[in-house]
């Protein structure tokens, strides 16, 4: 898992796949964070992506990077502590701006039952599970 952390933060932007009943929504992310052993992302409640994500936690990211290509398919599962929140925005000072620990909006979500497949044109893919 560390791995994918250190693949996603060298990316900086990653693309999160959601689905709106039959439509599949994708879009550009930037947030990840380790707490607590488990890969974080985060958004605001009051966002399309958050509804989509409550209505079907199912989801995959994919970035790109150096030749190389990483996507995570797995579950995502809100955790509304206040200490789970302030690490993230503690990661991300910028959005401290937009977003607080403590607000009923700020949204932080870490995978369960995780997949991650690195792949390249040039290597085999290599998968690892979290």
């Amino acid at each position: 898992m560390h791995e994918v952390y250190d693949f996603l933060k060298k990316c900086g932007t990653y693309y999160l796949a959601t689905v709106e009943g039959n439509q599949p929504r994708v879009r550009p992310f930037g947030t990840v964070d380790l707490f607590e052993d488990r890969l974080y992302i985060q958004t605001g409640k009051s966002k399309e992506v958050s509804k989509q994500i409550q209505a079907n936690p199912r989801v995959e990211i994919c970035a790109f990077a150096e030749g190389k290509w990483l996507r995570v398919a797995g579950k995502l599962v809100r955790d509304d502590r206040v200490e789970a929140k302030r690490h993230m925005l503690d990661a991300y000072p910028s959005l401290q701006k937009m977003y607080s620990a403590e607000d009923d909006n700020t949204e932080v979500l870490y995978f369960e039952e995780a997949t991650a497949t690195f792949s390249s044109f040039t290597e085999a893919p290599r998968t690892v599970r979290f």
